[in-house]
């Protein structure tokens, strides 16, 4: 009996002892199992850092929403850091950004141009296509329209960018002052002209513009109403009389003392406060304009009004879109960087994002819904954009860069008679051929 006994105590023992090595075996190889597949749980992602840059810097009224968008996308994505690197997009900042490109150092995510501005940026080739990346993310870009995709497509026709909002260019008034004393709004040329002598004839000057700065906005105004949308948008090879035609009547205007005196030597900036000041009854200029002016229960937008003769037609305006996000290849080559890249865009082309963006202001590139609580000024433009028949690009979008700015630069020589518009446009003509 005992050794049967102890036979029993034996084999319990080592049953005991071997199902403790098998539980610990079992712990063991889930531990180990653990650690050698690198599974972590789906919170838990590699550190991300990524570079990014836009055009939302300095003074610009969206660079507190791009700011509070960065802000709650580190907050949401706690892994992920945005190291960015915005300014207000000037010619030395593109020349910089083309010269990041040239050499390798371009960021991660860009929101850049998507015209002929971008042109020296596209020749390097380092944008992802928005067809290559919802191949594996199909949800890219889903609020974005159809209609606001194919308009920031590049000049070769490719999707890259992924638009914000579009804008407008449109005749800013104080409507005040046209009620001070008694005028009709500028909605036609007569109506225009007969502001322009009231105005200078009470010391207000008529239209704040700075010719040596920022003429652009009137230069494509006038060259549309002469040559209507047809003859806008060509690219032309030999001079064309319309546009002859819309550039004298800067030098009409002028005549009229329609600007300020030191139109010459003013800048935007300063023409802007002219108007907010209610110094100046009116201002051309483009939908970024409006948050910035402080009385918006009497300011109004209107469209220029068509010249004698000229062609264009009720509800053809200056617009369209200009810039987008990009993600780079550089980025999209790294997996971790891939899937922050995708999300960052996202936060900021979704229908929240965007809306933040539009305000209400120039058109928004998703399905917007009226904001609550819009200023009459707001709404002025939201109706002035969506009564728009057709909404034609600026002329700098279809010629280069160097012409463009010769067109530009020539404005003031237009204005005095020191140069003609024959003269003027030949030489552009002349520098975009080459190009």
């Amino acid at each position: 009996m005992k050794k049967k006994a102890k036979w029993l105590a034996l084999f319990l023992t080592i049953v005991l002892a071997l199902s403790f090595v098998a539980c610990s075996s079992k712990n063991g190889s889930k531990s180990d199992n653990s650690r050698n597949t690198g599974v972590t749980p789906a919170d838990k992602k590699n550190p991300v850092t990524l570079t990014t840059v836009s055009m939302f810097g300095g003074t610009d009224p969206n660079a507190p929403n791009y700011q509070a968008i960065i802000s709650q996308f580190m907050k949401d994505y706690s892994y992920i850091t945005i190291e960015d690197d915005s300014q207000v997009s000037d010619q030395d900042w593109k020349t910089r950004i083309a010269a990041d490109f040239a050499v390798g150092n371009e960021p991660d995510v860009i929101q850049y141009f998507i015209d002929a501005n971008a042109s020296d940026v596209l020749a390097a080739d380092k944008f992802v296509t928005i067809d290559e990346i919802r191949a594996e993310y199909p949800d890219y870009a889903k609020d974005t329209l159809d209609s606001a995709l194919k308009a920031a497509a590049n000049p070769d026709g490719i999707e890259r960018a992924v638009p914000t909002t579009g804008y407008w260019e449109g005749l800013y008034c104080n409507k005040d002052l046209f009620k001070k004393y008694g005028l009709e709004l500028p909605t036609t040329w007569d109506n225009l002209l007969q502001a322009i002598a009231t105005f200078k004839e009470n010391n207000i000057i008529p239209i704040a513009v700075s010719l040596n700065n920022v003429p652009h906005y009137w230069v494509e105004a006038l060259i549309l109403s002469a040559a209507g949308s047809e003859g806008y948008t060509q690219v032309p090879e030999t001079v064309p009389q319309d546009w002859c035609t819309g550039l004298a009547m800067i030098k009409t205007l002028r005549d009229m003392e329609a600007f300020p005196k030191d139109t010459d030597t003013i800048d935007n900036d300063f023409a802007g406060e002219l108007f907010k000041s209610k110094r100046a009854a009116m201002k051309l200029d483009g939908s970024w304009f409006l948050s910035s002016i402080p009385d918006k229960q009497n300011t109004v937008i209107t469209a220029v009004p068509v010249m004698p003769g000229g062609k264009a037609k009720e509800g053809e305006i200056i617009g369209g879109i200009s810039s987008g996000f990009y993600i780079t290849k550089k980025a999209w080559e790294d997996p971790d960087k891939r899937d922050a890249a995708v999300k960052f865009v996202m936060a900021n082309t979704n229908k929240e994002g965007v809306t933040k963006y539009w305000n209400g202001s120039g058109q928004a590139a998703v399905s917007a819904d009226p904001i609550k609580d819009m200023t009459p000024l707001a709404i002025s433009g939201f109706e002035y954009s969506n009564k728009a028949s057709v909404t034609l690009l600026p002329i700098d979008s279809r010629i280069s860069q160097e012409a463009y700015n010769t067109l530009i630069a020539g404005i003031v020589d237009i204005s005095t008679g020191a140069k003609t518009p024959e003269d003027l446009l030949k030489e552009v003509l002349d520098i975009n051929a080459k190009q």
